[in-house]
This record gives C-alpha cells, structure tokens and sequence, in this order.
C-alpha cells in the first residue's frame, strides 16, 4: 500500500477516536510500499511513536507520516532550489555553513 492510500484507510476501516492498541490490532498488519528501501508495516511504523491515542484519520496519518523510516524519503538534503551555501560532510552527514 502506498503511503497516501493509507488515510482514506484509516477513515474507512477506523472509528475515531481510538486508541493506538486497537489501530495496530485492526491495521496494523498492512505492508506500506517503500519507495526506496525495505517495506514496513502500519505496526512497525506507530510502534516508534509514543501517541496512545488519535483523534481522528488525518491526526493517525500525520503520525505515521513522521516516524516512516528513510526508505520512504526521498534523497537527505537534496535541494532542487538551485545553489545552497551548505556543504554536506557525507560521512558523519552533518551539515557545515
């Protein structure tokens, strides 16, 4: 399942508000399709957050938008703005001005 799909999930096969329990025990299971990288599963992702309860579909999604792992990000600290005064030192990835 591609990331975006997952809200109209939430809000189909989700009563809100609900705990993150009872989300993992109805959802959880659900592979989420990483677009570089290994998949990972609804469960995997809420299981870094320490929310214990969701208010509603776009409230669940915005948390599983913040703790996705690097496979569903696009490349660090690409910039498509043009020329950037920041050098990347890619071995400790620490950002220099």
């Amino acid at each position: 399942m591609r990331l975006p799909e997952t809200r109209d999930l939430f809000a189909r096969k989700l009563e809100f508000p609900m705990s993150r329990d009872a989300v993992v025990e109805t959802v959880g299971d659900e592979e989420l399709d990483a677009p570089a990288g290994e998949n990972e599963t609804i469960g995997e992702v809420l299981g870094r957050s320490e929310t214990d309860e969701f208010r509603s579909a776009d409230d669940l999604y915005g948390t599983l938008m913040t703790f996705v792992g690097d496979a569903f990000i696009g490349r660090k600290y690409y910039d498509d703005r043009g020329g950037s005064s920041l050098a990347i030192d890619e071995e400790d990835e620490e950002v220099k001005l």
